[in-house]
């Protein structure tokens, strides 16, 4: 499994050295955005539309916007003093509390934890510890650098970190628009609808659920694949301004003539220019 941070688990004089793995992965079907007529790959440039040039990575700073069209602009080298200063591989634990005293809302992104060299034996001393009081540690951790508080519990005999929102960025439930204030059912609907959550009541069970858009559509590319119903982006040709080509050649032509044939040709152009005029 592959580490993602190595760093260290501390709760009052104990640390443990540990690597952190992603616990999830994403099973999303990628899908790439072709151009219809000739079926190539799309690609999505950086182009400042003010000067309409494509920009480069050195040509582009961070910026805060403050208001409307104004913003503060961040360099490279202040940002990474800032990461410097704030970047001690640590998890922290500051808590120890329930689990059922968060919210599911608050958390973001799990993460399996394994011992580094030196700290298995308290690496078990923390799962013997959170399992027997039945508690979960409250920590901080800077990851990518950003400061996120962190949950570390016992999953499946697997020490389990769960990064949770700050509560800042959780917006108020009270800011949901058209939520009725009072319940408007009645007695008998009320019955109705728990007695049909007793009848779907059961154990969670994970493995029997799964993504059945995915698997269709899983299914649709791999049955176009069997038929042969792919396609291949059209080879890329090299440019030919025709236009600038045929002029660039006449005026070469234009400019060998002789003197004399020059003045022929413009002798010849204006006799038929002024017939032209007599004949209207």
């Amino acid at each position: 499994m592959h580490t993602i941070w190595k760093g260290s688990i501390s709760f009052g004089l104990v640390n443990i050295p540990i690597k952190l793995h992603a616990a999830t992965e994403d099973k999303d079907i990628k899908l790439r955005s072709l151009h219809k007529e000739c079926h190539t790959p799309i690609k999505y440039e950086k182009i400042c539309p003010a000067c309409e040039k494509e920009l480069v990575y050195e040509e582009i700073v961070k910026g805060y916007e403050i208001t409307k069209g104004k913003f503060v602009v961040l360099e490279d080298e202040e940002l990474k003093e800032l990461k410097e200063g704030n970047e001690e591989k640590a998890v922290e634990i500051v808590d120890f509390i329930k689990m059922e005293e968060i919210d599911p809302v608050f958390y973001n992104r799990s993460y399996f934890i394994s011992p580094n060299d030196g700290g298995k034996k308290a690496y078990s001393l923390l799962r013997k510890a959170l399992t027997n009081s039945k508690k979960v540690g409250v920590a901080k951790i800077i990851m990518r650098s950003k400061e996120q508080l962190a949950v570390v519990r016992v999953f499946e005999n697997t020490l389990l970190m769960e990064t949770i929102h700050f509560p800042d960025e959780v917006r108020s439930s009270g800011d949901v628009p058209n939520v009725p204030a009072e319940n408007e059912v009645t007695e008998k609907e009320l019955d109705t609808a728990i007695m049909l959550i007793d009848q779907l009541t059961t154990e969670f069970e994970p493995e029997k659920y799964y993504d059945e858009y995915r698997n269709r559509l899983m299914k649709l590319i791999e049955s176009k694949q069997t038929g042969e119903k792919f396609v291949t982006p059209k080879e890329k040709q090299p440019k030919e301004n025709v236009t600038d080509l045929m002029a660039a050649l006449q005026a070469s032509i234009d400019k060998s003539k002789p003197k004399e044939e020059k003045k022929k040709t413009k002798t010849t152009k204006k006799k038929k220019s002024t017939s032209a005029k007599k004949a209207q």
